[in-house]
C-alpha cells in the first residue's frame, strides 16, 4: 500500500528566463511523494502555460485517483504506469510526476540506483549543456561569462540571432547548440544553419512551428546542420512522425508522461537511426535526477534546470562542468527533499 503526498513550490530563478514565446522569473512546480514503509519516492512536473498544465489541474487529476494510487502494490513501475495512464491520459504532466515518484520509490525499496536496476553502464555519458536565455546581447555575454561551461544551449528567436551567436563565440571556445523554439521559417532556418555552422554550432533544436512538418521536410533536406525535434515530439507516436523530418528528438519527461514512456521513445528513436536527447523544463533536482538515470542511453542531454535556480528544494545528482555525478548514498533517482 502506498501513501500519496502532493506539494507545490515556487522555484526562484537566478535570472529572468526568456525563450521565443515565454518569459519568467519563477517556475512553479509540483512534487509528488509516494511512501511505502520507511521509503519515500519523489517525482516532479513543472507548470507550463504553453501546454496548459497548472499546479491546480495537475493536483486535481492526482486527487481524483488518490484511492487507486494508494491501493496499489508497487511491484513494477512499468505496470504501475500502465494502470495509472488511462486515468491521467489527459494530464501527462501529472502522470510524469507520479511515474518518477514510483520509479524512485521502487529503486529505494530495492536498494539500488534506478539506472543500475535497468542494467545500464555509466562508462560513457553525455555532458549536459547550460542554457543562455534570450536577452540583450550584452546580458547574454554576461550570463555566459558568469557560468564557464564546455557546452551551451543558446535560446534564439530574435531579429539578431546570428549576431548573438557571433558575439558569444568571441568569448568562449565551448560547443554551441541553438534552440529557436518554433520561431523561424523554412528559408530562414536553412540560411541560419549555413551561417551558424562555421560558428561552432552543433545542431539546431526545433527551428519551426511544431505543426509545420511539410516545412521541416524541406529544411531537413537542405540544412547543413542537424535538426532536433522538441515541440514536434511530445508523445510516443510522435517519434515516428519526426523520422525523416529531424535528425533526432528531444524527449521531455513531463510531456510524454514520465520515465516509463521516455524509455520506449528512446528505443524507438534509436531503432529509426535517430539521435536521442532528453531535455528539462527548469525542474528542481527531483526532475533533474530522474533525467540522469537515462544518461547512458542518450546522445545529448539538457539537464541544467536546477543550475538555473537561485534556490533548490532537493538534493540529488550533482553537475560539475557538464559532468553528472550520481548520489553515492541515496538509491532510486538519488533524490531527497530539503527540509
Amino acid at each position: 500500500m502506498l501513501k500519496l503526498t502532493i506539494r507545490s513550490f515556487a522555484l526562484p530563478l537566478k535570472h529572468t528566463f526568456t525563450i521565443s514565446y515565454d518569459s519568467r522569473d519563477v517556475q512553479d512546480t509540483l512534487i509528488v511523494e509516494l511512501q511505502h514503509g520507511e521509503h519515500k519516492g519523489y517525482g516532479e512536473a513543472t507548470s507550463n502555460p504553453y501546454y496548459g498544465f497548472t499546479i491546480e489541474n495537475m493536483t486535481a487529476a492526482l486527487e481524483n485517483i488518490r484511492e487507486q494510487i494508494e491501493a496499489t502494490e508497487l511491484t513494477d513501475p512499468t505496470e504501475f504506469w500502465a494502470q495509472m495512464q488511462p486515468h491521467l491520459a489527459d494530464n501527462p504532466f501529472a502522470l510524469c510526476a507520479l511515474d518518477i515518484a514510483a520509479n524512485d520509490l521502487f529503486g529505494k525499496m530495492n536498494g539500488k540506483p534506478l539506472h543500475k536496476l535497468w542494467g545500464l553502464q555509466t562508462d560513457t555519458m553525455p555532458l549536459t549543456d547550460y542554457t543562455i536565455g534570450i536577452d540583450t546581447i550584452n546580458n547574454m555575454v554576461k550570463k555566459l561569462k558568469e557560468y564557464p561551461w564546455p557546452l551551451y544551449k543558446i535560446k534564439l528567436g530574435t531579429p539578431e540571432d546570428v549576431a548573438i551567436v557571433k558575439e558569444l563565440r568571441r568569448h568562449t571556445d565551448a560547443t554551441f547548440r541553438v534552440d529557436a523554439n518554433c520561431a523561424w521559417g523554412v528559408e530562414e532556418t536553412i540560411e541560419n544553419a549555413r551561417q551558424l555552422k562555421p560558428l561552432g554550432v552543433e545542431f539546431i533544436e526545433q527551428p519551426m512551428k511544431a505543426s509545420d512538418m511539410d516545412g521541416m521536410k524541406k529544411v531537413y533536406q537542405h540544412s547543413v546542420l542537424p535538426l532536433i525535434a522538441d515541440e514536434s515530439c511530445i508523445t510516443e507516436a510522435d517519434v515516428a512522425k519526426c523520422h525523416n523530418h529531424f535528425h533526432g528528438v528531444n524527449i521531455k519527461l513531463v510531456k510524454c508522461g514520465g520515465l516509463t514512456p521516455a524509455r520506449r521513445m528512446i528505443a524507438e528513436a534509436k531503432n529509426l537511426g535517430m539521435k536521442v536527447m532528453v531535455g528539462c523544463m527548469t525542474e528542481s533536482s527531483v526532475g533533474i535526477s530522474a533525467i540522469a538515470q537515462l544518461l547512458p542511453l542518450l546522445d545529448y542531454v539538457d539537464m541544467d534546470g536546477a543550475l538555473l535556480l537561485s534556490k533548490d528544494i532537493a538534493t540529488g545528482v550533482t553537475i560539475d562542468y557538464g559532468k553528472v555525478n550520481y548520489s553515492p548514498t541515496v538509491n532510486g533517482t538519488g533524490t531527497t527533499l530539503i527540509g
